[in-house]
């Protein structure tokens, strides 16, 4: 796995990833659409630090602070 530079990562980013396409995304958490019954999860680009992986192991959660993970 790569070394995700969380530092890059937007303040409410929860995971990275890199799809299939080879794209690398910063994942926020999910919210609820308000009178809806389904989820919505913002994503944004992000660097791929060089991963060069199965595109299905890529996904990262950020690490709580103060906790090495």
């Amino acid at each position: 796995m790569p070394t995700i530079n969380w530092k890059q990562a937007p303040r409410k980013a929860r995971w990275w990833a890199v799809d299939q396409d080879g794209q690398a995304h910063w994942y926020c958490a999910p919210d609820v659409a308000p009178f809806t019954a389904f989820w919505f999860a913002a994503s944004e680009p992000a660097p791929t630090f060089g991963f060069s992986g199965d595109w299905r192991e890529s996904l990262t959660e950020r690490p709580i602070e103060g906790k090495a993970r």
